[in-house]
């Protein structure tokens, strides 16, 4: 009779294999990664994440004290690797600037942007055209010019990753939220035609649009969402992380172009 056991395993055996080539955290390691919005929620979260997994990061955000808090959890978190904080606000051309600089003194390239940086927002029957202003330049127009620095320092070696954090809303579209709405839109729209540019160069561009997660953006009593996280009607922080790390392990042929998580239980 055949050894069906013994085929099994060997098929089994030979499937590990092919899963280990086609996913492999290993590809993190030692990667040079900037990550703006990088001390609070997603950004905190991911910074400390891919600096276990050996990878080697600035991270920016607008408040010194609060990137030496994350800068101390990734300390105290065995990373071994190069960890830097920038303090700059992604709507500033001056201080894009600056953050490209240090990449280059510090981290001598890039191989991997996470735009992350962005701020909440309700109706445009609220406030006025400086405030309009300010969250279209950190939602939208600092993810392009951080694209734009990225691609240049990424075309000479014809490969990278950019991945933008976008939102559900730019699909769902609710009331009360035209302007954020009207940015990530405009992200998802960016991003499809930036894949189209840079793709054939060799440069990977994913957009990850996450449903409600527990950031700061979520103005609600902490105790209200964590009842959340509990009923499934709310991510963590971490879900999202864990879904760019597989986003960064696939083979450089793969291009995951976007990914749309949500709880299993909000309804939208």
């Amino acid at each position: 009779m055949p050894n069906y056991t013994s085929k099994a395993v060997v098929f089994i055996e030979q499937k590990k294999k092919i899963m280990e080539k086609l996913f492999d955290i290993g590809r993190i390691t030692g990667k040079r990664v900037l990550i703006t919005g990088g001390t609070t929620g997603i950004g905190r979260a991911l910074a400390i994440r891919l600096a276990v997994l050996g990878a080697n990061i600035v991270i920016v955000g607008r408040h010194q004290d609060v990137i030496q808090e994350t800068l101390e959890a990734i300390s105290h978190d065995d990373s071994q690797t190069q960890v830097l904080g920038v303090v700059a606000d992604v709507s500033l051309q001056e201080d894009i600037d600056r953050i490209f600089l240090t990449v280059d003194e510090e981290l001598g390239g890039l191989d991997i942007l996470i735009n992350n940086a962005g701020l909440a927002y309700g109706s445009v029957m609220e406030g006025g055209y400086s405030d309009w202003e300010y969250i279209v330049k950190t939602n939208l127009v600092g993810y392009m010019a951080c694209s734009n620095y990225a691609i240049k320092v990424m075309l000479p070696n014809k490969k990278g990753h950019i991945i933008h954090i976008g939102s559900m809303s730019a699909d769902e579209r609710g009331d009360g939220s035209s302007v954020y709405v009207a940015t990530k839109s405009g992200l998802q729209g960016f991003s499809e035609s930036l894949r189209k540019e840079v793709n054939p160069k060799g440069i990977n561009v994913t957009l990850i649009d996450p449903g409600a997660v527990d950031t700061d953006m979520q103005e609600q009593p902490k105790e209200e969402k964590e009842q959340k996280i509990e009923a499934m009607e709310m991510l963590m922080a971490d879900d999202i992380v864990e879904s760019v790390v597989y986003v960064l392990s696939q083979h450089e042929r793969t291009s995951i172009v976007e990914l749309k998580i949500k709880p299993l239980k909000q309804i939208i």
